[in-house]
C-alpha cells in the first residue's frame, strides 16, 4: 500500500507537467487547427533560455521568468515567420513545416551547446516526504502540482470571463464570423501561439530537473506524452488536457513501478489505441451538433 500511494502521488505530479504541454497543444490546434510538432523543441530552446539566465543571476525565478518570456517569443517568431505560410487546403503542410522547424533548432541547438545533457537543479528538493511512515509527494512535485493546477485556473478564467478569451475562442471556431464582427483573427492566432509555447516552456522547464538533465532532445519523450495525452482526451478540450495528463502520468508511474520503465511505453501505447477504438476524436471530445 505505501508503494501504491507513493507512485500515485509522483504520476500526479508527472500527470500535471504532461497535462499543461498537452494544454499547449490543445491551445494551438484550437486557435490554428494545427498540431505543432516543434512545441518540444521550442519549449527546450526556451528552458536553455532559462539555464544560462539562472546561471548568470544566480535565481531559479528569473530563470523561470525568461523562460516565459522565450517561449512567447519562439511562439510569434515560428507563427509568424514560417507557420502563418502554411497552406490550409493540406492537413500536412504545417506539419511538414513544424517538423522542419523542429529540425532547425535542435540542430542549432546542439551547434552552440553540444549534445551532452547538462544538469538542472530544482528549486525545492525531490526528497519524499514521510506521513505516518508512508513517502508521498517531494516538495517539488507539490509545487509542479501547485503551479500547473494554479495556471489551469488562471487559463480557464481568460478563456471563460475576458474579452481577450471570448476573442480567442471565436477566432478559433468561427474565424469569418468573428472577422465580420470586428476581431482580428490574425492577431489572434497569433495570440494563442504566444499563449500556448509559453506553457508548453514553463512545462518543459518543470519537468527537466526530474529528468537525466538538459539537452537538445529533453523534451522529445514529453512531447510524446503529451501528444497521447491530448488525443486521448480531444484536441479541442483543454478539461480533457487536465484530466488526460492525470491519468497518463500515473498510468506510466504504476506501470513504471510495478513492471519495469520498458513496458511504461507499450502501456501508453494500448490507452491510446483502446481510446481511438472507442472514441477517435478524444474522451472529451465536443458532440458535434446535427445539422439536418
Amino acid at each position: 500500500m505505501d508503494r501504491l500511494l507513493f507512485l500515485l502521488a509522483t504520476g500526479l505530479a508527472r500527470g500535471a507537467i504532461f497535462a499543461l504541454f498537452a494544454l499547449a497543444l490543445v491551445l494551438i490546434w484550437r486557435a490554428a487547427r494545427v498540431v505543432n510538432f516543434a512545441q518540444g523543441a521550442m519549449a527546450v530552446v526556451a528552458t536553455y533560455v532559462a539555464f544560462a539566465v539562472t546561471g548568470l543571476t544566480g535565481s531559479y525565478w528569473i530563470g523561470l521568468a525568461s523562460a516565459l518570456v522565450a517561449g512567447g517569443l519562439m511562439g510569434l517568431v515560428v507563427e509568424r515567420g514560417v507557420m502563418r505560410f502554411a497552406t490550409h487546403a493540406s492537413p500536412l503542410s504545417g506539419v511538414i513545416i513544424a517538423i522542419g522547424v523542429v529540425m532547425v533548432l535542435q540542430s542549432a541547438l546542439g551547434i552552440a551547446f553540444g549534445p551532452n545533457s547538462r544538469p538542472m537543479e530544482a528549486p525545492f528538493p525531490e526528497t519524499p516526504i514521510v506521513i505516518g511512515g508512508v513517502p508521498v509527494l517531494s516538495p517539488y512535485d507539490l509545487f509542479v502540482l501547485i503551479v500547473a493546477i494554479g495556471l489551469m485556473g488562471v487559463l480557464a478564467l481568460l478563456f471563460t470571463r475576458t474579452s481577450l478569451g471570448l476573442q480567442l475562442r471565436a477566432s478559433a471556431f468561427a474565424p469569418e464570423v468573428s472577422r465580420l464582427l470586428g476581431v482580428r483573427v490574425a492577431r489572434m492566432v497569433t495570440a494563442g501561439w504566444v499563449l500556448a509555447s509559453a506553457v508548453g516552456a514553463l512545462a518543459a522547464l518543470l519537468l527537466v530537473p526530474t529528468e537525466l538533465g538538459l539537452s537538445p532532445h529533453s523534451a522529445d519523450m514529453l512531447f510524446v506524452s503529451a501528444f497521447t495525452v491530448a488525443v486521448v482526451g480531444g484536441l479541442d478540450s483543454p478539461p480533457g488536457a487536465l484530466v488526460g495528463g492525470l491519468a497518463v502520468g500515473v498510468l506510466i508511474s504504476l506501470v513504471t513501478g510495478y513492471l519495469g520503465a520498458t513496458v511504461a511505453p507499450i502501456a501508453v501505447l494500448v490507452l491510446l489505441v483502446a481510446v481511438l477504438l472507442v472514441r477517435p476524436g478524444g474522451l472529451f471530445a465536443a458532440t458535434e451538433a446535427r445539422t439536418a
